[in-house]
């Protein structure tokens, strides 16, 4: 009988385990969506894409410079339009992945292991910020709710103008979502994570490590191109 019981013990933690990866894919998505199977993970475990460093994932750890900020409004360029900029930001959580900061749009905001928060500087530009749009902003100062005012500034871009912050990781939206509260980015190219109020990373669900979706087209070029924004940009590192 000790054999059967064991047996079973075997196949419901396998049962359990798929149904542990399907829950981590965010709702309606299959695993082709991210290129692979998704596989769960938490903030502690090691996992495809998650930087071990507790540092990077534990906001008490995480130490900002208090100058890596920029002061709202500093700066000389032009103002951006209103279309363009982030004028608020949202703690909020949604299914499967729990913590998560959104727009005044409802899309869920990003930060990049390619960056840094001490001092706080992007290092997403050209393509990269095609496919993964910097959170703009003109005077530093988006509407928040459920994200505190002191975890939240600015850092100048190398074009001039001003992106925001969480506990000084530059923040961005991802073209690959395409409705508000889809979080496809998560663990794009292992660098890209979904970030919480306190400037952490979510690690909450960690899908296998995908590619990110293809820049778009530009505007001059055939509106039937094969560079569509829903594809994967399979030659792009970032």
């Amino acid at each position: 009988m000790v054999p059967e019981k064991r047996k079973l013990m075997v196949v419901s933690a396998a049962i359990a385990a798929a149904f542990a990866v399907t829950g981590c894919a965010p709702e309606g998505y299959n695993a082709a969506d991210y290129g692979n199977a998704a596989e769960p993970a938490s903030n502690t475990a090691a996992s495809p894409g998650a930087t071990a460093d507790p540092s990077a994932t534990s906001d008490p750890v995480a130490q900002t410079d208090p100058n890596a900020t920029a002061p709202p409004g500093s700066g000389t360029t032009a103002a951006l339009p209103d279309s363009q900029v982030t004028n608020k930001l949202t703690g909020t959580a949604v299914k499967r992945m729990g913590e998560v900061v959104e727009n005044e749009d409802g899309f869920v905001l990003y930060r990049f292991d390619g960056d840094s928060n001490n001092p706080a500087k992007s290092n997403c530009n050209g393509d990269c910020a095609k496919v993964w749009e910097p959170a703009l902003t003109n005077d530093g100062k988006p509407t928040l709710k459920g994200v505190s005012a002191s975890v939240v500034g600015t850092v100048t871009r190398a074009d001039g103008t001003k992106q925001l912050t969480i506990k000084g990781w530059p923040v961005y939206h991802y073209i690959g979502d395409k409705t508000p509260g889809q979080w496809k980015g998560q663990n794009v190219s292992g660098k890209w994570f979904v970030i919480k109020p306190d400037g952490a990373k979510n690690l909450t669900c960690l899908p296998t490590i995908s590619k990110p979706v293809a820049p778009p087209a530009d505007s001059g070029s055939d509106s039937n191109s094969s560079s569509d924004t829903g594809s994967s940009g399979s030659d792009y590192s970032y």
